[in-house]
């Protein structure tokens, strides 16, 4: 029963004993002989009511009010309304006012009921108290490490805290009344400039539940998997309108979304590019399936699978979004819920994006619990940008004022330690930092071997890939006065090591040679996504000559397909773009289609680069061979003359 339940009880119970006692005062003034008994058990049951009050803390337990108080103190605790038989009736006014405070009244048949009635109404707002201290306190310990919270995924939420709700919301709330219904959604709110939703086709289904684990799918119906088949004709045929066209028809189309949304953002129209991957969010979330949950960590999507992998694409874009939008604590959001979806795999790989959204957000505390949790089977220190993170995550721990000296003094000495550590596995990370802060470093740093140029061109190719994606990502949260100066100190200390042939420099050089030879698919994928000009330099060739799309970079080699698209008929050049059109002019063997087997997609995509450069050199020597001669004019000056004349 809860406790407005068991309050309207009470308030019944203490009617019927004000009833009771008015009966008994009118029956105490016919004989003074039978009134000095009962103001005798009076006395006696005052003492006995006055027990439960001392329980609930509303009554002085010196106090022995007589009948005429006991009288006045049930007409206050019922807000003061004569005290008649019809009293009992009116229940309302006793439930509006009922937080006063009622004293002790004469109760003797329902003494027990009660009793029992204030003990339960203490243990209730008892454990409510307790509960929500434990929730400020010890709640966020007990979470997993990947808890998502709902409020959180909301950038108005955070955008409210920062600015106040009434310059975020502005104008909303008057609308609200007259905007239609729509359904509630968490990650994100329909909008009404957006076409009229309705469910384009996409559905989700549960594949299996195994150890509390529970995996789930997205599915194409037969119309949608047509419009799919459409878009691909689209794409090829490198005519943006074509999706523009495709999109009217089909307003909530995933890979149109996100093809569209890539061409707006190559425009410079950031606001279009970020609606459209807002709207392919809707569509996503009304197609969940019941149990699929956000929050709890426990469902998972197989990246293999091309209809889960708009998901991961989709949420990714909208990371990234977010971020620039200046809503990192939201980007983190979903950023653990990326990682949620498959953390043993990783597909996007979302760890190399972690620390700097934990920095950026000063969420200290979670990127140092993940990387204690994950280091065992993950080795997260391996990876330069935790190195580096952890310890600035202890520097910025170490300045708060609201810690004691000694603590103070514990987090300071841990960032060193780790910041040197860190340096001296990945020394190559220093210079390009330096570089991009705009620090002229120290003589003596700059000659020294170890942190030379010898390091940077030495390092293996996979972690250049690495420390040239941290160093591009988060060298804006190094220019700081106080950490610049932190960082000079511990460079310092770290020469030293050196020069003293500290063992742990040497155990760090043959990690490096054995290890990061070659960067999994996922992270080339991160890179690209990313698009980092410092990584993206980095890649190897095999990924950069290999032809992707916006809207599926870099699929996985072990791809599940659950529909496969039907062969294409050759079409005529009247079906072409201008564009296709201009380059099968210039290229007779030009074609634009594509097989079906990866390898004579990449011996294609190899002939056409190859084409293109051949012309490319041909027009280049057909510019440098282009004179221009001076006019012959004769001799006659004076028919030059006569002519102007």
């Amino acid at each position: 029963m809860s406790s407005r339940a068991l309050r309207r009880l009470k308030g019944e119970q203490r009617a019927q004993a004000a009833l009771h006692a008015v009966k008994l005062t009118e029956e105490d003034d016919k004989d003074e002989d039978e009134q000095m008994k009962s103001n005798t058990q009076t006395a006696q049951k005052q003492k006995n009511i006055s027990n439960i009050f001392e329980l609930i803390g509303e009554a002085d337990a010196d106090a022995c009010p007589s009948d005429e108080e006991l009288a006045e103190g049930i007409n206050d605790g019922q807000q003061g309304a004569p005290l008649e038989k019809d009293s009992v009736k009116n229940e309302k006014s006793n439930k509006k006012k009922k937080k006063k405070k009622v004293p002790a009244e004469n109760g003797k048949d329902n003494l027990g009921a009660g009793d029992n009635i204030d003990a339960i109404l203490e243990t209730v707002e008892k454990s409510k108290g307790l509960s929500h201290r434990s929730t400020d306190n010890s709640a966020s310990e007990h979470r997993p490490v990947l808890y998502v919270e709902h409020r959180n995924l909301n950038p108005e939420t955070e955008l409210k805290r920062y600015f106040g709700a009434r310059a975020v919301l502005g104008d909303q709330r008057s609308k609200q009344r007259q905007r239609q219904f729509h359904r509630c959604t968490w990650m994100t709110v329909y909008k009404d400039t957006w076409p009229r939703f309705s469910r384009p086709g996409i559905s989700m289904s549960l594949v299996e539940s195994k150890d509390g684990i529970q995996h789930f799918t997205f599915e194409h119906n037969r119309e949608y998997q047509q419009v799919q088949f459409k878009f691909l004709d689209a794409v090829e045929s490198m005519d943006p309108n074509n999706i523009v066209v495709l999109l009217q028809l089909n307003p909530y189309h995933i890979d149109s979304l996100l093809q569209l949304s890539d061409v707006c953002r190559m425009q410079e129209d950031q606001e279009t590019a970020r609606d459209l991957i807002e709207r392919a969010l809707y569509s996503f979330e009304c197609s969940f399936h019941p149990v699929f949950s956000l929050t709890s960590g426990m469902c998972r999507l197989d990246y293999r699978r091309p209809e889960n992998r708009a998901f991961y694409l989709v949420l990714f874009k909208h990371v990234i979004f977010l971020e620039k939008r200046g809503c990192p604590r939201t980007a983190l959001e979903y950023c653990k819920l990326i990682l949620s979806l498959d953390p043993d795999n990783d597909p996007l790989c979302m760890l190399l994006l972690f620390d700097f959204l934990c920095l950026r957000s000063r969420e200290y505390t979670t990127l140092i619990r993940l990387y204690e949790e994950w280091e065992v089977h993950r080795n997260l220190s391996q990876l330069p940008n935790f190195s580096l993170s952890v310890a600035l995550s202890y520097y910025h721990l170490s300045q708060q004022e609201d810690i004691s000296p000694v603590e103070n003094q514990q987090l300071k000495q841990k960032s060193n330690v780790l910041l040197q550590n860190a340096l001296i596995m990945f020394p190559g990370a220093l210079m390009p930092l330096l570089d991009l802060c705009t620090v002229q470093p120290d003589a003596a740093v700059s000659s020294h071997a170890f942190f030379g140029p010898s390091t940077q061109t030495g390092q293996p190719p996979a972690l250049s890939e690495l420390v040239s994606l941290y160093v591009g990502r988060c060298h804006s949260l190094w220019k700081e006065a106080g950490q610049l100066l932190w960082l000079e100190e511990n460079v310092r200390k770290v020469i030293k090591r050196v020069d003293t042939h500290d063992p742990y420099v040497e155990d760090c050089q043959n990690k490096r040679k054995q290890r990061y030879q070659s960067a999994p698919r996922n992270i080339h994928r991160h890179v690209l996504m990313s698009e980092i000009k410092e990584a993206t330099a980095t890649l190897p060739l095999e990924v950069t000559t290999q032809p992707g799309m916006g809207f599926d970079p870099l699929p996985p080699l072990d791809s599940i397909a659950s529909y496969t698209r039907p062969e294409r008929q050759n079409t005529g050049a009247s079906n072409e773009s201008t564009i296709s059109l201009f380059f099968r002019s210039l290229l007779p063997n030009f074609n634009l289609q594509r097989p079906e087997d990866r390898q004579e997609v990449a011996r294609a995509g190899h002939e056409l680069n190859q084409e293109v450069n051949r012309l490319m050199v041909a027009m280049r020597d057909m510019l440098a061979n282009i004179q221009f001669r001076e006019p012959q004019w004769e001799d006659n000056h004076d028919r030059d003359e006569e002519e102007w004349d």
